[in-house]
């Protein structure tokens, strides 16, 4: 992994260099950013350049032979732990390299990967991964032995949040007195789920969502994609290249995202309940990814009547042809008496699809609460 194959991050990507040539590595770092922004992508470049054996000034080279292996992710001194659990073909005890061939093709085909996705890879189905005592047993066996032939050895730990006390515990003096030339990359999306005594021990490393204009430009390298279509991803995406690439994937998924929201708009300011069990039905069958990005196209449309109404003039909205001529007319329903709780509902959604809930069950109930929200007086 390259530097410049990740997406922006520049002044991010010129601190990691800059340390590297000031010799200033921290034993313990922790990436901590919002889904999508690149952190494993970074980090797994970052080590590369250290190990680099001609590096620029500017990246790795990406031809010596720590780099073929680091490209590759089998250089035997970068080591991975990340959320397991059993699956159908894995009933036993897991730990992270009981699926490290699945885990390396994964990265290797996206290093943004997600959660859900690498979930979805390991077919865990409803379960959630976690990094247990195990694992932090197998970090330490790892790190006693000495460097197989790079400078440092390195372990990243993806999702550290997803880490059980037990081997949060047990990983606590290693990070605090790690051997000699040895790097700890630790990578989370949920700051506030962390152990004080493990983010005491860190460096932190705050990875920003990517600019508009960045993930625009990577969009742009698609001949097949117009300025106009990148824009519109870019500003539904918010800086989540996972959500822009799906954006990108999913056929007119825009279109069917616009219609979907216009039809539960209308049901709801029209309090019309037998329309909004069969609309709930619709939007169940699809996957939760597609309900999550749905969740977040609405919460786009809101901010976009709050635009219309407090910011006319402006030129601030992002709305295309069909989305705008919908919200000329309904902007007015959505307003600072009904805006805020209307979000609220919104966010707790995303949240309640993250942790599994019944999307027929949680549709229905939002469609009613949206149903009272609509005939609230600004």
């Amino acid at each position: 992994m390259l530097f410049k194959d990740i997406i922006g991050q520049q002044e991010l990507k010129n601190r990691l260099i800059q340390s590297v040539k000031s010799n200033r590595i921290s034993h313990g770092q922790l990436f901590i950013g919002p889904e999508g922004c690149g952190k494993l992508a970074l980090a797994i470049a970052y080590m590369q350049y250290v190990n680099c054996l001609v590096r620029t000034d500017e990246d790795s080279c990406g031809i010596c032979s720590s780099c073929i292996k680091y490209n590759k992710l089998i250089h035997p001194d970068l080591h991975f732990i990340f959320p397991v659990n059993t699956s159908k073909e894995n009933t036993g005890a897991v730990i992270s390299d009981t699926y490290l061939g699945k885990w390396r093709a994964s990265i290797y085909n996206d290093p943004y990967l997600s959660l859900n996705e690498w979930y979805e890879t390991m077919g865990i189905e409803n379960k959630q991964g976690v990094i247990n005592v195990n694992d932090s047993t197998e970090v330490i066996k790892k790190l006693s032995l000495k460097s197989y032939e790079a400078d440092y050895k390195v372990m990243i730990i993806w999702m550290v949040e997803k880490m059980n006390t037990a081997a949060s515990n047990k990983l606590l003096k290693i990070l605090e007195e790690p051997p000699d030339k040895t790097v700890f990359i630790l990578i989370s999306e949920q700051f506030e789920q962390l152990l004080p005594t493990i983010t005491s021990r860190t460096q932190l490393i705050k990875v920003k969502k990517i600019k508009d204009s960045d993930l625009i430009a990577w969009l742009l390298k698609n001949p097949d994609v117009s300025k106009e279509k990148a824009s519109q991803v870019a500003f539904l995406a918010d800086g989540n290249r996972i959500t822009a690439k799906k954006l990108m994937q999913e056929n007119a998924e825009d279109d069917i995202f616009t219609s979907l929201f216009i039809q539960w708009m209308r049901i709801s300011f029209g309090v019309n309940i037998p329309e909004a069990i069969e609309w709930t039905s619709t939007i169940a069958t699809a996957g939760r990814e597609k309900q999550k990005n749905f969740i977040h196209y609405s919460l786009q449309m809101i901010r976009e009547c709050m635009l219309m109404n407090y910011a006319a003039g402006k030129n601030l909205n992002k709305a295309n042809g069909s989305e705008a001529a919908f919200l000329q007319k309904f902007s007015p329903f959505i307003h600072g008496g009904n805006c805020l709780q209307i979000t609220e509902e919104l966010t707790k959604a995303a949240q309640h699809i993250e942790r599994n809930a019944n999307g027929r069950i949680l549709f229905l109930d939002l469609s009613l609460r949206m149903m009272k929200l609509l005939k609230l007086k600004a």
